[in-house]
């Protein structure tokens, strides 16, 4: 599971995610694009964050709050493109 393919795919999950909607996707929506069950969607995410990626979950969850350069909560630092703000910068 802690291999560099799968924390590649899992990153580019997340990425992909977080351009397209400015929101974070949860394990579980994680793990149906990996096509894999729900709890190694949960570990997949875990690894990512462990190897040191620049980000964060929420304290004591399993939530993305930061995956760089994008926060997945409203901060001061507003990103628009086109006219459009649905992100957020760290």
């Amino acid at each position: 599971m802690n291999d560099f393919s799968q924390m590649d795919r899992t990153f580019h999950v997340i990425m992909k995610r977080m351009v397209k909607t400015g929101q974070a996707p949860h394990y579980t929506e994680i793990a149906q694009e990996l096509g894999i069950l729900p709890d190694e969607g949960r570990k997949a995410l875990h690894a990512l964050f462990a190897a040191g990626i620049p980000g964060w979950l929420f304290s004591d969850t399993d939530l993305i709050t930061s995956f760089a350069p994008f926060n997945n909560l409203p901060t001061q630092f507003r990103i628009t493109i086109d006219g459009e703000q649905k992100w957020f910068g760290q």
